[in-house]
């Protein structure tokens, strides 16, 4: 191995105490691995809705200024004075970003010798950059055959859909709902219950969505935008028993009228009255912030819910090691069937920075999922 450090480009995010969020290609020196690391050139890595928290933070869209800096593109955006508050823990900070990617393995520490060469899916934050030197426990060698893009989405979408299936089934709940289901995320959720034999209810925001969800065999499908939605939605919970949801909206009142569908199908079979509401424990986990709005909650379905927020690190925290490795198994055994992401557009690091670019892949929409390709 050389001793001479790799340069690599990496894209950082910046928020300056004058109310301004910098995105720009910084070079960094990244050195020789040490024991139990791996140097690994970056191929692949998605911009997830949560990456885009680090990236963009809470900055006013509308007011990108695209620039450069030599012969680097940069891009310049305001943050509202009223938004600040929660930047100051960064402020000045250059802070790399993305959560997971894959790519290939070029060096290794003397007892990770045997990784050279292999292609790897990896977690660790900072995957917006050329070079990536991590600990080789952070990494999982895909299967034989699977490309970079295969790999790059392996962790978090993956892990959290799992964990919502683990999380039913630790409190108890035998059947869930999900919201914004035509995601990536969401088809992997179905993909899961369907080989595991969970029913799902899948909320989507139109015909097309809940097409595609039919289309990979979702029994339970209601559409947020008819007329008929609560209906539909407490039939759908009637008939599977679904007590708990995850849900990617989170402003607005869709976990409000999660639980007030979920009450109104335990009363269905209710031996009695309870001015209490139904003895049916109903819980709905926010996950996402597709709207940033105030979640509206009236409370109108009796005194047994809870609304809550959900994470994927606490929770792999709280399973313990090897069940959290017991989940990477699967996901790495699965990783193109069950676990498949798919990708509309691929882009360069220079690319990522251009306005028009920014402005799509923070939509958020369904069925238009960004990959990096930093060696591009």
């Amino acid at each position: 191995m050389s001793d001479q450090p790799h340069q690599s480009l990496e894209l950082r995010s910046t928020v300056f105490a004058d109310g301004r969020l910098v995105l720009d290609l910084q070079e960094v020196a990244v050195g020789e691995p040490g024991p139990s690391e791996l140097l690994v050139r970056v191929e692949a890595a998605p911009i997830n809705p949560s990456d885009l928290g680090l990236l963009l933070g809470p900055a006013d869209l509308a007011t990108m200024t695209a620039g450069r800096s030599g012969d680097r593109p940069t891009l310049t955006a305001t943050i509202p004075p009223q938004r600040m508050g929660m930047m100051k823990p960064r402020l000045d900070e250059p802070m790399a970003v993305g959560n997971e990617g894959a790519g290939t393995v070029i060096a290794a520490g003397p007892d990770s010798q045997a990784l050279i060469g292999k292609r790897v899916g990896m977690l660790g934050g900072g995957m917006y950059t050329q070079f990536r030197k991590l600990r080789a426990r952070d990494c999982i060698v895909l299967p034989n055959g699977a490309s970079a893009a295969d790999g790059a989405s392996m962790f978090v979408n993956p892990l959290t859909a799992l964990a919502m299936v683990e999380t039913m089934r630790a409190e108890g709940h035998t059947a869930l709902i999900h919201t914004a289901a035509a995601s990536n995320l969401g088809r992997m959720l179905n993909r899961i219950c369907l080989v595991d034999g969970v029913q799902l209810v899948n909320i989507v925001r139109s015909v097309e969505q809940a097409a595609i969800l039919r289309e990979i065999g979702a029994k339970h499908v209601v559409d947020s935008t008819a007329e008929n939605f609560r209906e539909a939605l407490t039939d759908a919970v009637a008939e599977t028993g679904a007590t708990i949801a995850f849900d990617a909206i989170g402003g607005g009142k869709l976990a409000n009228t999660i639980l007030h569908a979920m009450e109104a199908a335990a009363n269905r079979t209710a031996g009695a009255y309870s001015r209490y509401g139904s003895a049916t424990f109903k819980q709905v986990y926010i996950y996402g912030s597709l709207d940033v709005g105030p979640t509206i909650i009236d409370r109108g379905f009796g005194l047994s819910w809870g609304v809550c927020g959900f994470l994927l690190t606490p929770f792999l925290g709280k399973i313990g090691g090897d069940a959290v490795q017991a989940l990477k198994d699967r996901v790495a055994r699965e990783l193109t069937t069950t676990f498949a992401s798919h990708y509309t557009h691929t882009i360069s690091l220079a690319e990522a920075l251009e306005p028009a670019t920014v402005e799509a892949y923070a939509r958020k929409a369904t069925g238009a999922k960004y990959l990096l390709d930093p060696s591009r």
